[in-house]
């Protein structure tokens, strides 16, 4: 029938796996037939189209543009954290100097801000990190649940797998028993009627010479 998966392998009933040779057998012929095998459908045409720049921002698009083009990465600029005075050709520049003063208001700005991030991280940085450490654990806890109920599902389609192919597996005992059983009646009968045609060609071979002597 279309669409019916037959299966000619019972694993925890079938014997001889661990001869030496199987596994390579078995790999070989796995290899031989996905070099023959040529797909007659597209398997996941149900599914849509796959965007693989989904989730690409626009840096992240001119950095793969720059490693595609095979280009150096762009150092580090400094210039934001440099004091520099005015050229030399404007030393006597009020704008220049008032450029120059924004500039160290700015770095000193920021610079304050960093010393505030610091203090707040000294005052809350270690309640923070608890409480971060307490959503790990929680997350930890979460998987390793979902992992044991996956595993114990696993274990009772294993479980189940084998309960059925362990009666599978007596059922075939059975037939194979009652199969040998049949054709050894089969051959017992062969033997009997090749046994009781030589009587008979004999005894017709008996008939047909006291006939002639008579």
């Amino acid at each position: 029938m279309a669409g019916e998966v037959i299966v000619d392998a019972l694993p925890y009933i079938d014997q001889g796996y661990d001869e030496p040779g199987i596994r390579e057998a078995a790999i070989s012929m796995v290899e031989d037939e996905k070099r023959r095998y040529r797909p007659s459908k597209n398997y996941l045409e149900h599914l849509p189209p796959l965007n693989i720049s989904a989730f690409e921002t626009e840096m992240m698009r001119t950095e793969f543009d720059r490693l595609q083009q095979r280009l150096p990465m762009e150092t580090m600029s400094m210039k934001r954290y440099e004091l520099p005075p005015p050229p030399a050709g404007k030393l006597t520049d009020m704008s220049a100097w008032n450029e120059c003063l924004e500039n160290s208001m700015a770095q000193l700005e920021h610079q304050a801000t960093r010393i505030t991030n610091l203090e707040l991280m000294m005052d809350y940085g270690t309640e923070a990190w608890k409480s971060y450490l307490e959503v790990l654990v929680k997350c930890v806890a979460a998987a390793q649940t979902q992992v044991t109920k996956l595993k114990k599902q696993i274990q009772e389609v294993n479980f189940q797998r084998k309960n059925v192919q362990m009666q599978v597996g007596e059922k075939l005992r059975d037939l194979e028993a009652n199969w040998v059983g049949l054709v050894s009646k089969n051959y017992e009968i062969e033997l009997a009627c090749a046994h009781l045609e030589k009587q008979i060609r004999a005894y017709e071979l008996a008939k047909t010479e006291k006939m002639d002597t008579d």
